[in-house]
């Protein structure tokens, strides 16, 4: 058995091949696309807006969390095969250890999205949340409050890229340094 055939990502390359096609044909879907959908399914809301969030930030963990399990140095899986490890263990000690800190790269990308179409639904349709505030502001012909929503968005940015960074070199140190490229 491959050791690809046991990452937490696909249980066999077939299924693997499989979801690779299912991802790749939803993906390219545009998440503000949803909306309409969202909207009659879930309403006005915070509910809407998470479910819209959410399946924007699914693809960029899914597809670098694949690559991440596939980066696994190869000498790893041969140690796992050596100490005869079942397919179970081999995830758990093996390959999420050696993935993880990269997927946590994937994590801290998917909050720049998050916070983007977070925005971005509230700008189009929510009228709750920063993104209501700043079309408020604009119809209210007030650019001064419209830039210190774009302030407080960066703000918002800016911490969350740095409290994720932070915690992501105090979780695997110097192993954090080889997933750090975004």
């Amino acid at each position: 058995m491959a050791w690809r055939s046991a990452s937490p990502v696909g249980i066999s390359d077939t299924l693997n091949r499989l979801m690779e096609v299912t991802v790749e044909a939803i993906r390219p879907i545009p998440s503000i696309a949803l909306l309409p959908i969202a909207l009659i399914a879930l309403g006005f809301g915070y509910r809407m807006e998470i479910v819209i969030v959410a399946f924007a930030c699914v693809w960029p963990i899914l597809i670098l969390s694949r690559a991440a399990v596939r980066s696994i140095e190869p000498r790893l899986m041969e140690v796992s095969r050596a100490l005869r490890l079942p397919p179970a263990q081999r995830v758990w000690k093996i390959i999420i250890p050696a993935a993880l800190p990269r997927i946590f790269v994937a994590f801290r990308l998917s909050a720049g999205i998050a916070l983007i179409v977070a925005v971005t639904v509230e700008i189009a349709i929510n009228p709750l949340g920063l993104g209501a505030g700043i079309m408020l502001a604009q119809q209210a012909l007030r650019p001064d409050l419209m830039l210190a929503y774009l302030v407080w968005i960066g703000i918002i940015g800016y911490a969350l890229n740095v409290l994720l960074t932070v915690a992501q070199h105090r979780l695997f140190g110097r192993a954090a340094l080889s997933g750090d490229s975004p």
